[in-house]
């Protein structure tokens, strides 16, 4: 393998397991490369397949500097809040929206209830380590629960749903990608036109009730999705 593989793949371990944590500093390139007898663009290529993942940024004035470590979520219905927490990346909400509106026919017909009758729209950013992830957008029928919306910064709206006795069971769910828009990319940080994943899911609780109705989309340099596939007999 390369050496700028073999060095990338090293530091990306590294910050995988913790020995180099969020805000350590690697030094510049030539430091780096002095450090380890290795040229500076085998280095300097190294540094940037990281940075081009988001594990590392590259500081003016500080040098290269560790940021986080992608959260990995596997396909099973658990909250992003949840998720978070277990990769220890002390997770924040910002609630930007919390009221009902009319239903439109996509989310009438994932909910099964009426158009154009009333439903609960929240709107969160949800954000780790002061940085924005994911741009969260929820549907619920009307009178499921309360949705408080300092509740909702302070901890993850399926622990609140578990909380009011609501048993969830499965979901629907599809996930894709597209570009960002112009009101997208300013929220999460991104440029205009940068990929962003998309999921759409629909939970379900123990009766067989549509619950809850999500449209969320999340940054692929610090998000992914992950599969496990087994071999049909």
């Amino acid at each position: 393998m390369p050496l700028y593989f073999q060095l990338s793949q090293q530091l990306e371990a590294a910050i995988e397991r913790g020995t180099l944590t969020p805000g350590s500093l690697l030094g510049n390139e030539i430091e780096l490369a002095a450090r380890l007898g290795l040229s500076r663009p085998t280095v300097r290529q190294a540094i940037q397949s990281l940075v081009d993942k988001g594990l590392l940024v590259r500081r003016r004035g500080v040098g290269t500097q560790v940021v986080h470590s992608q959260v990995k979520r596997p396909l099973e219905l658990s909250s992003l809040y949840d998720d978070l927490e277990a990769a220890g990346q002390r997770p924040a909400t910002r609630v930007l929206v919390n009221t009902v509106v009319p239903a439109s026919a996509e989310v009438a017909a994932a909910l099964g209830v009426g158009e154009d009758s009333e439903v609960h729209r929240v709107e969160r950013l949800r954000l780790a380590h002061g940085e924005p992830m994911a741009y969260l957008c929820n549907f619920l029928p009307p009178g499921l629960i309360e949705l408080d919306t300092a509740q909702l910064e302070a901890t993850g709206l399926y622990r609140l749903m578990r909380a009011a006795g609501i048993t969830l069971h499965s979901a629907r769910q599809s996930i894709g990608a597209r570009a960002a828009t112009a009101a997208e990319a300013e929220r999460l940080g991104e440029s205009e036109g940068a990929p962003l994943l998309t999921m759409q899911r629909t939970t379900f609780d123990d009766t067989g009730r549509a619950v809850e109705y999500g449209t969320h989309t999340y940054r692929p340099t610090r998000y992914s999705f992950e599969f496990q596939l087994l071999v049909r007999p």
